[in-house]
């Protein structure tokens, strides 16, 4: 943590960069000022709760690292501060905040509570104020289970091996993601295991700083991937970032080594899929048009940009534009869009705006919140654009149902 407080040299270019910075424009609310806060908490010439609206405040987007010239690691500095904060008894946690974390890591509690927020939707006039973003995010209908084989065999020549993250919510609000990779690794060769036993890659918990939650999870996620695998296929940018934080997670403890080779085996799929050569895309009837929208915790948690536009160009009939403002978060963010409901509305307007601005007929992206997210405020403008995973696009080109 110190050496990252002290890479900082103060230049200023994550200022704009930053979305909280950008939609509030006070230094406190920017990754700089964050790191003075955060610094003077630790040297004790600030009160934790003083410094708390602030760090709280942080979408943990990253963005800042993709724009500093002196390779200050925030991502790493920010969770490791909360969790610090947490373990000391000085970090506060919301009732939306701790009911998401109770559910959304386990699939069976995060459906029970669907359902029981389609009911409790009818009445939210009658809810606490904080829980209503939450209410709002509750689809009005879930779609059909996708039931997902332990193993699937690749198809014609095999090409390699893979374990595939099932995630969490991911099963709940949009089970085609992971039927979409399955088919589609298969159908390029791929055989594809689904450990039955996962369980929660911890990325919710770490990120807020529930560190021993995070590594309870990890420890379980590490003993499940087989080690006859290539690789380890991961279908949200937040579960992968959270994977590649991995050795630092576990640093100093016995699983640290099984930690960083686990970390170096995990890949987008989209990066995964760009590599192979892949059977023929048929041509599209009907050309259409495509927005790419970066999640987060793929351009700038893992450096991923280029791998899913060019796997969406291998589409014959797409045309890939990407969105004005590229680099900035969308609001999701974990369970940002329920702790801080009314910066990430702000955030979820913009990245809609900038949407409708290229006339898609199609959004893609790489990460569950985000699809969330970006849905809700494409439905409250009553607009028809479809959003997809990345993966699905290339699923549905197969299977000639894009469009």
């Amino acid at each position: 943590m110190g050496a990252a407080i002290q890479a900082c040299v103060h230049c200023g270019f994550c200022l704009p960069a930053c979305p909280t910075y950008q939609e509030l424009g006070q230094e406190m609310d920017s990754p700089r000022g964050r790191i003075l806060l955060m610094k003077s908490v630790l040297e004790g010439q600030l009160t934790a709760e003083s410094a708390a609206p602030h760090v709280d405040r942080c979408l943990g987007c990253l963005a800042c690292v993709s724009h500093c010239p002196s390779g200050v690691h925030y991502g790493d500095l920010i969770s490791s501060y909360r969790d610090r904060m947490r373990v000391e008894g000085k970090k506060q946690f919301s009732l939306p905040g701790m009911l998401a974390r109770w559910t959304l890591p386990y699939p069976r509690r995060f459906l029970w509570a669907v359902r029981s927020g389609k009911l409790a939707k009818r009445l939210s006039f009658l809810m606490p104020k904080n829980l209503r973003p939450m209410l709002d995010l509750v689809p009005d209908q879930l779609p059909a289970r996708q039931p997902i084989s332990s193993f699937t065999a690749a198809q014609g020549t095999r090409r390699g091996r893979v374990a595939l993250l099932a995630g969490c919510a991911q099963q709940i609000l949009a089970p085609d993601i992971n039927a979409a990779a399955v088919r589609v690794l298969a159908r390029n060769g791929i055989d594809v295991v689904v450990p039955s036993e996962q369980g929660c890659c911890g990325a919710l918990a770490w990120h807020v700083g529930h560190g021993r939650d995070a590594m309870s999870s990890a420890t379980k996620l590490m003993k499940s991937i087989p080690a006859d695998v290539d690789a380890l296929i991961t279908t949200a940018a937040g579960c992968g970032s959270a994977i590649h934080e991995y050795p630092l997670l576990m640093a100093g403890t016995r699983l640290e080594d099984t930690a960083r080779r686990l970390a170096e085996k995990s890949v987008d799929i989209s990066v995964y899929l760009n590599r192979l050569q892949l059977e023929a895309i048929p041509q599209l009837q009907t050309p259409v048009k495509i927005a790419y929208h970066d999640a987060c915790h793929l351009a700038h948690a893992q450096g991923v940009r280029a791998a899913p536009r060019e796997l969406l160009g291998k589409v014959p009939g797409v045309e890939v534009v990407s969105l004005a403002d590229a680099d900035t978060c969308c609001g999701s963010a974990g369970t940002y869009n329920i702790e801080q409901p009314e910066l990430a509305a702000r955030l979820g307007r913009r990245k809609v705006a900038d949407i409708l601005r290229t006339r898609a007929a199609i959004v893609a992206t790489g990460n569950i919140g985000c699809l969330v997210q970006i849905e809700k405020f494409l439905r409250q403008g009553n607009d028809r654009i479809s959003i997809l995973h990345t993966v699905q696009v290339i699923d549905r080109a197969y299977r000639q149902i894009l469009i």
